[in-house]
């Protein structure tokens, strides 16, 4: 069980700012909404952060390249395309850092301070390899050996472009002071790391022993200064980490709102990430954080790429799609669902327009609307719209609600684990469920004759009352249909608004009184024309 002082707190990565999102960011950002409205749902405080990471080579050089200054390029980036794009995923989170605001600035110039004094900072020479895409200091092993135009050269495994030599006096960070600390770490709490093939990948790195690496630049100039060197700013992952600190108010007394808040959440409970960027956060992270005094987060999650045609989502490669351009066709709760479910979480995903489309149309407008549809309709036709009592259960009845019980238990506990897909499955197994009931029950057969009405009354109920199951069950994932769902079947009125329904009872049944007003509605999830 969570500790009931502490908030339940999640992260997603920081993003990176040279360039607008596209539906990989997207993903991210949805898992961590729907892990956190679920956390909601079980009546749980919680905090979810989002951000972006605004310092580096990469947004200085598309700055100069745009002839702007790099302030006015991220200022632009932000309020045209990161903070619009929370709205179109219709994410729910409590805060959005940006890595240039005065309270991040100033909070990782105290972190590194505290850290400096604790003795793990020294001044070095660095020379080596550095990815710009990355933002990353690069050791040999970690190069592949270019082709085609890049032949000869050595090149980035995640970008596949040339890596950059660099020779800069900088301030380094005693990594290697941290190397039996992690691993003692993640051998005693293995599930520190997920999924298991991120776990053997950290515990394989640290393994190999680890070094000290730069925290600063000399050559850059868009970072934040060193507070004790004017010519440095730090490394901007050495920045960008803290964010997950600095937003919840690390630094700040203890006494103000902001010192509550990080006693309230710290240490973070899951911090999202992309499996590129798994050792920043899995390795250099937490040792950062214990070298501060402060305890690493409990859970570091690596998600796996979304591919278009075999290839990793990239700008840069001409794969990125964003998300406006699905969502704009099937809608937001249909994204969220879709990528939630049709890809295991922490594992590698393809995105195709006609695999959506299908899903679609299969398991939300002819599996859930349809069902929703039909529902209301009987209810509106043959008991004038107000939901009828249930007297005589029978056997068909019982299965139902055994059904609806195993499938909260097994969705509850598939969303904790932050098996996404299993989650959803459930629910969606239980709504074929229900649809199978109505096929076998026909309740239209049953109106027909007076002397079947109370039967008929079973029938309608059982379903209606399945329904409002389903809608707090599936609103982590679709907020506004089974807002909508949750409306017509008259359950605001009588049960109270959604969010506020728990998950550990939601599989109790027969919650519906008889005599709530359902009303037909709009259709939940309306058939589409075929993809533009």
């Amino acid at each position: 069980m969570p500790d009931a002082a502490k908030a339940f707190y999640v992260t997603t990565p920081i993003y990176y700012v040279n360039d607008a999102p596209h539906i990989g960011h997207a993903y991210a950002t949805t898992a961590g909404d729907v892990l956190t409205r679920w956390h909601r749902q079980r009546g749980e405080q919680v905090w979810f952060l989002t951000g972006v990471d605004e310092h580096g080579t990469k947004v200085q050089r598309a700055a100069d390249a745009g002839g702007v200054t790099p302030q006015q390029w991220v200022d632009r980036l932000v309020a045209d395309a990161w903070l619009p794009v929370l709205g179109t995923i219709d994410a729910a989170n409590d805060d959005f850092i940006r890595t240039t605001e005065p309270r991040h600035i100033e909070r990782v110039q105290r972190f590194w301070e505290t850290v400096r004094d604790n003795g793990y900072v020294y001044s070095a020479m660095y020379e080596g390899p550095y990815c710009v895409g990355c933002e990353e200091f690069k050791l040999a092993g970690d190069l592949l050996d270019g082709t085609g135009e890049y032949q000869g050269q050595q090149v980035c495994p995640i970008h596949g472009r040339p890596v950059e030599q660099l020779e800069e006096e900088n301030w380094f960070f005693r990594l290697s002071a941290f190397s039996d600390l992690l691993l003692e770490r993640y051998e005693a709490d293995p599930d520190a790391i997920q999924p298991r093939s991120a776990y053997n990948e950290v515990m394989s790195f640290i393994r190999q022993g680890l070094v000290d690496i730069s925290m600063s630049r000399s050559s850059v100039s868009w970072g934040i200064p060193l507070p004790w060197d004017d010519d440095q700013v730090i490394y901007v992952w050495f920045d960008a980490l803290l964010n997950y600190a600095t937003a919840v108010g690390y630094g700040a007394e203890p006494d103000s709102a902001d010192g509550r808040r990080f006693a309230e959440c710290w240490p973070p409970d899951v911090n999202l990430v992309g499996k590129d960027i798994l050792r920043f956060h899995a390795v250099y992270w937490p040792a950062m954080l214990m070298a501060a005094g402060l305890e690493p987060p409990r859970k570091v999650f690596a998600h796996g790429w979304l591919l278009v045609g075999g290839e990793k989502m990239s700008k840069s490669k001409l794969t990125g799609i964003s998300p406006e351009q699905i969502i704009d066709h099937f809608g937001s709760d249909a994204f969220r669902y879709h990528f939630l479910r049709a890809i295991q979480f922490g594992q590698d995903g393809s995105f195709s327009w006609e695999d959506m489309a299908a899903r679609y149309t299969a398991e939300l407008a002819n599996g859930l609307g349809n069902l929703a549809s039909r529902a209301t309709a009987m209810v509106g036709r043959y008991c004038d719209g107000v939901l009828p009592a249930a007297h005589d259960f029978t056997e068909a009845e019982h299965e139902i609600a055994r059904a609806l019980a195993e499938a909260a238990s097994t969705a509850d506990r598939a969303m904790g684990e932050l098996d996404f897909s299993t989650g959803i499955t459930a629910v969606k197994d239980f709504v074929e469920r229900v649809n199978g009931y109505v096929t076998e029950q026909e309740p239209w057969v049953l109106a027909k004759d007076p002397a079947n009405a109370d039967r008929l009354g079973v029938v309608l109920y059982t379903i209606c009352d399945s329904l409002r199951a389903i809608a707090v069950l599936y609103n982590p994932v679709m907020p506004k249909a089974m807002s909508s769902l949750w409306e017509q079947l008259g359950a605001q009125a009588v049960l109270g608004p959604l969010a506020e329904q728990r998950i550990a009872t939601v599989g109790e049944w027969a919650q519906l009184p008889p005599g709530t007003l359902v009303v037909k509605g709009e259709g939940l999830f309306p058939r589409l024309d075929d993809a533009p």
